[in-house]
């Protein structure tokens, strides 16, 4: 669920489109995927890290209620498209490819709303190291393929679609979290 979920919350994201950016500018695949790799993976593992936190600390009434508008909050903003700012992408000539890439991605994801997914289904699921393979497996899905391809195809891609599809999931999850789904399990 996490790889998918963030595979498809991705596309169009301001990090996939930094990813067509350093590619187009740079050129260099292996350093951008290396950076946008190890990034993710500490991002990512933060964010599990919270979420695992977050859930000996919220009672599971309280935490289901959170989760649920979470989840609910993420397929809203799932619809609205994200956009890069310049100074994300200038880190690159003073830090290599792979510096600029690891720390513009970092940052890029600090609140975005993978990372909040990630928090948010570590919470739930309870198995953050899981979630955050699943998570930063969706990151490389979404953000490899844009490397490779770069902006050309960029135009041809049904975003809001895309958008539409993990909005949906998001909004299942919420729905069915609220809903006391999973408490069967101990989440």
């Amino acid at each position: 669920m996490s790889t998918g979920v963030v595979a498809l919350a991705e596309i169009g994201d301001k990090t996939q489109l930094l990813a067509f950016i350093l590619a187009a500018r740079f050129k260099k695949p292996i350093p951008i995927i290396a950076g946008i790799l190890c990034a993710t993976v500490i991002n990512h593992g933060l964010a599990g890290a919270l979420g695992a936190w977050i859930t000996t600390t919220v009672s599971p009434e309280v935490l289901r209620w959170i989760l649920g508008a979470s989840f609910i909050g993420m397929a809203i903003w799932t619809m609205i498209p994200d956009k890069i700012e310049d100074e994300e992408t200038r880190a690159a000539h003073k830090l290599g490819v792979f510096g600029a890439t690891f720390i513009t991605f970092f940052l890029a994801e600090m609140g975005d709303k993978t990372q909040i997914a990630t928090i948010a289904m570590a919470a739930h699921y309870g198995s953050p190291l899981v979630v955050v393979i699943g998570t930063t497996l969706g990151m490389l899905i979404a953000d490899v393929p844009a490397v490779f391809v770069g902006e050309h195809m960029a135009a041809k891609i049904p975003m809001k679609l895309v958008h539409g599809i993990a909005a949906t999931l998001f909004a299942l999850l919420g729905v069915a979290t609220l809903l006391g789904a999973g408490a069967r399990l101990g989440f």
